[in-house]
């Protein structure tokens, strides 16, 4: 059985077409991701997924296909209710193969989405707890992708979050919304050191994360899959002038050295984000063993273990890292192909 998941953020829709053997054991994997900006094209939705399915395999092969989805929080919809139904009506349109959805209580038809959409809004992360509690089952999964952080508790391999809704996990410690390349700089830093002087920084979208880890060298440009912050290109003299504007200076105020060590001071405080998240619920649940995946799995998740002393596993060690990096898309297919099982 070949099974298809996507998972559709706000600003990337990520592929996975898993290949079941008789037994229900994975026997093959193929991933893929598109850049997709649902904030302005939505309405490109319907293409994209379909173009990602038959640049891996046919529609013909695929015997169903499971969904997850954040995107229904972009500004393009004025409630999640209505991002839900519409990013649903979308795929529904676009496939007439068995569709699911994943929700935070449980899996879902397109029929019971529209009785109760909210249940599918943000619940991607529970598509990954179905993976990352086969690497361990009593562990809490640190997920950082492009935008956003999810710190997810698992006990006896089952995932045990005290927040449901994205609303709610930003209360719990469960989610922390920073990234490894959306994040605004200013998101995070209200000041940053720099020859033992202290600077506040302009409250203005000048430079990203994906700016920080383009000079540091921590990803390269095939990674910085989102448009900059000024329109301008990826290299690192452009991040670097980007990076210097959130001190109203430019690269003649600047030397290259003054923006590396910027840049370090960025890094590091972006780690204690993640890190402040992390101990709360690891205090709470009382966890020590961590499963770090996505983008920043090894560049910010990682180190965010090391920082707070826990024990730290990579999903690199069980998975490729083209595949951690869109563990939702691969928990989704798998809960998709569970979902049918369960009605055969």
């Amino acid at each position: 059985m070949k099974i298809a998941g996507f998972d559709i953020g706000g600003a990337n829709t990520d592929l996975a077409i898993i290949d079941f053997n008789e037994n229900g054991k994975i026997e093959n994997i193929v991933v893929d991701f598109e850049y997709l900006p649902m904030w302005s094209d939505n309405h490109r939705l319907n293409d994209v997924l379909l173009n990602l399915i038959n640049k891996n395999d046919e529609l013909g092969n695929i015997d169903g296909i499971g969904i997850s989805m954040t995107a229904e929080l972009v500004d393009a919809y004025n409630k999640k209710e209505e991002g839900v139904l519409d990013i649903s009506k979308k795929v529904k349109d676009a496939f007439n193969v068995p569709i699911g959805f994943v929700g935070t209580n449980e899996f879902l038809n397109y029929d019971e989405i529209l009785k109760n959409p909210f249940q599918v809004a943000a619940a991607n992360w529970i598509a990954t707890s179905a993976i990352i509690s086969e690497i361990d089952e009593n562990c809490i999964f640190v997920d950082t992708g492009s935008t956003t952080t999810d710190i997810i508790p698992i006990k006896n391999g089952k995932e045990c979050s005290k927040g449901r809704s994205d609303f709610e996990r930003l209360a719990t410690g469960e989610l922390v919304y920073t990234g490894t390349l959306r994040t605004n700089l200013c998101s995070f830093l209200k000041k940053v050191e720099l020859d033992d002087k202290e600077y506040n920084v302009a409250s203005e979208l000048f430079a990203t994360t994906a700016d920080v880890y383009n000079v540091l060298n921590k990803i390269n440009e095939e990674d910085y899959t989102c448009p900059t912050s000024d329109g301008a290109g990826k290299s690192k003299i452009e991040s670097m002038t980007r990076i210097s504007r959130i001190l109203c200076a430019d690269m003649n105020l600047l030397s290259e050295d003054d923006l590396i060590a910027i840049s370090k001071f960025a890094y590091k405080k972006q780690i204690e984000q993640i890190a402040e998240g992390l101990i709360k619920v690891s205090k709470r649940e009382n966890l020590n063993k961590v499963v770090t995946t996505g983008l920043g799995g090894e560049i910010l998740g990682k180190e965010a273990v090391k920082l707070l002393n826990l024990h730290h596993i990579s999903m690199n060690d069980f998975y490729t890292k083209e595949e951690s990096v869109v563990a939702p898309a691969i928990g989704t297919a798998v809960l998709m192909y569970e979902y049918l099982m369960d009605f055969s």
